[in-house]
């Protein structure tokens, strides 16, 4: 006698996440996005420090455009890690933690960092 197994979804694409699964991932997601970033944040730093050549190089290396639509996508990546970081802290001590709750701080979440990267690019431009 042969028993039927469930039928599995494994089509990422067509599984719908909740609010808080997406906020959570997209957490992880930016902590490795800022481990990846922060060899080049050193580089940079370590050419600011070396003369003021180099720094006057850098400076005009980061005036330009694409320089700054790079900083605006990896904005997201601070911006969200922040505001996410002490949604999960605020959660971890059992503060917003019922469901509802827990939605409304993850579309809070998604709004500041939207708002905080349009500020971010309307201050670098």
């Amino acid at each position: 006698m042969q028993r039927k197994r469930p039928v599995k979804n494994l089509d990422l694409f067509t599984i719908r996440l909740p609010i808080n699964a997406v906020v959570s991932i997209m957490h992880r997601a930016a902590g490795i996005v800022l481990f990846l970033l922060l060899p080049l944040m050193l580089i940079a730093f370590q050419q600011s420090l070396a003369s003021e050549a180099s720094y006057l190089a850098l400076q005009q290396l980061f005036s330009h455009w694409l320089i700054k639509l790079f900083f605006i996508a990896s904005s997201w990546a601070f911006f969200h890690h922040f505001y996410a970081g002490i949604r999960h802290f605020l959660q971890d001590v059992h503060w917003m933690s019922s469901l509802e709750k827990a939605r409304l701080t993850g579309r809070v979440v998604l709004v500041l960092v939207g708002l905080s990267i349009l500020l971010f690019a309307w201050s670098i431009f």
